[in-house]
């Protein structure tokens, strides 16, 4: 269970998260939605500390943080609860497909290389690049990058995966492929949290849509709900946009 109270996060002075209170049930989808810069990536990131969030807490499992207290330790802890897959890949350069999912594994989760190893080359045949374990980000297709960050998030076996609009960099030949993966792992029942703008991805896929606008959730519910009777009138002027 993902508990999230008064999640708060300030640029200059300005809110960019107000107060966010969200709820995700073990096993959970939850797409988020919204027009750019209303803050939909800046939860994400503060939900594992990438960013500070300024207030609020957090809790992931039996993690438990409160932003205003929060130590390295428990913002390790928090690290571990979770995993992240970023829009740019945020694959090391100098690494290997096999590597780059090792990394985390080794440095964070403080497993053997052996077993670290292992499990990324279990990975790479579940995401289809096997045959790609020695292979650099440079020699990989954009959507390959991806499917490795995915794997890496995969890898980890974390509470949480975020999804920070995984397709929003890619050429659109590459996107069918990174959300098919998407597809494989929500059907573990993995708990997602995903910002995106692919709509009809997010029907199909979302136990739960929000909608934020403003640094907060002005609607939220299931997909058929949302996206097909939309109740807040900045809600129907954002679909109208996207559709």
């Amino acid at each position: 269970m993902i508990r999230v109270r008064g999640l708060t996060k300030r640029f200059d002075g300005t809110a960019v998260l107000d107060g966010i209170d969200l709820d995700i049930a073990d096993g959970e989808r939850v797409v988020v939605i919204g027009p750019s810069g209303t803050g939909k990536s800046t939860l994400l990131r503060c939900l594992n500390f990438l960013d500070r969030p300024n207030a609020g807490t957090i809790e992931i499992g039996d993690v438990s943080v409160d932003a205003a207290k929060a130590t390295k330790r428990d913002i390790l802890a928090l690290r571990r609860a979770t995993s992240f897959v970023f829009q740019n890949y945020a694959l090391f350069a100098n690494k290997t497909a096999k590597e780059n999912i090792m990394e985390a594994l080794v440095t964070v989760h403080d497993r053997p290389r052996d077993e670290a190893e292992r499990r990324a080359l279990e990975v790479l045949g579940e995401t289809g690049l096997a045959e790609k374990a020695d292979s650099y980000p440079a020699a990989l297709s954009g959507g390959q990058q991806q499917r490795v960050g995915i794997g890496r998030a995969m890898a980890i076996g974390a509470d949480l995966m975020l999804f920070d609009e995984p397709t929003s960099a890619l050429d659109p030949e590459w996107v069918g492929e990174v959300l098919d993966l998407m597809r494989r792992v929500a059907e573990q029942r993995q708990t997602m949290l995903i910002v995106t703008h692919e709509m009809q991805f997010a029907r199909e896929i979302a136990d739960r849509v929000v909608f934020m606008e403003g640094g907060r959730i002005v609607e939220e519910g299931p997909p058929q709900e949302v996206l097909e009777a939309p109740r807040d009138e900045r809600l129907r002027r954002f679909l109208r946009r996207v559709s």
